[in-house]
């Protein structure tokens, strides 16, 4: 196995100031979004806009899925995984072979902007990059609560995760998913084909599920995730999506999918303390994202025995 970057290793990177040279020229700017709290069309751009340094690494260059809420608050919201007619050019397409679907992505500030201007809220990603849809560089686990599992039992959860992993040689990130739970990403560079990604994953959930039957459970059904924590390990599927990291979420109180460093996790209180009101305090006190350098880490997936 390769050398791993520690993730100790981290960068000063400032919060990006707003700035409008780039953007597509949004229509109805004042149209609400969300009503808790209030976000406009142009709300909504100024703050993707001085976040860009943050949430741009983790989205660019990824096949992506919208909610998108054309009416605004008021009206319907729906996942979308295609670009269709109206997009701006800025949002990009691929033509994907093996499916023969084009899927949409950006490259960069102008493309958020217009995905903004597409009245999407939410935005969900690919683990793997438009350069090698074949192939998974990364592996998510959402850790999902049960009805009566407290938070503590989340923060156990993740640590217990992140020691498999460690046995494993493996290093990994957490994030808080703006929902209801958590988030263990193992970066993976090389990329690993999708049959193997999503065999680990499984794999790995149902090991911990076997181990800890009472705590944790690996299957989708919800009469058997009372009390437990369900580990989902089908966001490793080619198509499959998870939320991108700074992503608003179309909740009460717009919290942001948010990572964490993992010394840091022990003291949050719930998966949607980071709010649209509160993450651009927390950016500038921090500095540099907790997840600086993870696709910088070298490591491949072992296989494991089911």
């Amino acid at each position: 196995m390769a050398a791993r970057t520690s993730q100790s290793t981290r960068r000063t990177r400032p919060v990006t100031a707003s700035a409008s040279s780039s953007a597509p020229r949004l229509t109805h700017p004042e149209r609400v979004l969300l009503r808790n709290p209030l976000i406009t069309k142009e709300g909504l751009a100024d703050f993707y806009r001085s976040i860009a340094d943050f949430i741009l690494p983790g989205l660019v260059n990824r096949p992506l899925m919208l909610l998108r809420c054309p009416q605004g608050a008021g009206g319907e919201c729906f996942f979308q995984k295609h670009a269709t007619r109206g997009f701006p050019s800025s949002v990009r397409r691929i033509e994907d072979r093996s499916s023969r679907q084009s899927w949409m992505y950006i490259a960069g500030l102008e493309g958020l902007m217009g995905l903004v201007q597409m009245n999407a809220l939410e935005y969900h990603v690919w683990q793997t990059t438009v350069t090698d849809l074949e192939r998974s560089d990364r592996v998510v686990i959402d850790l999902d609560p049960g009805a009566g599992v407290p938070w503590k039992g989340m923060v156990t959860a993740a640590h217990a995760l992140r020691a498999r992993l460690a046995g494993l040689k493996l290093e990994c990130f957490v994030r808080t998913s703006g929902g209801k739970g958590l988030h263990v990403v193992v970066p993976v560079r090389p990329p690993a084909r999708w049959d193997a990604a999503r065999a680990f994953a499984r794999s790995l959930a149902e090991d911990l599920a076997r181990a800890h039957p009472q705590q944790y459970v690996a299957v989708a059904a919800k009469a058997q995730r009372r009390g437990r924590i369900y580990l989902d390990y089908l966001r490793n599927g080619r198509g499959a999506t998870a939320v991108c990291s700074y992503s608003v979420r179309n909740r009460p109180g717009a919290p942001i999918a948010t990572p964490l460093a993992w010394d840091e996790l022990p003291r949050v209180r719930a998966a949607d303390q980071f709010r649209y009101d509160n993450i651009r305090k927390r950016l500038a006190r921090l500095g540099a994202d907790p997840w600086d350098g993870i696709d910088r880490v070298s490591q491949t997936l072992p296989r494991l025995d089911s």
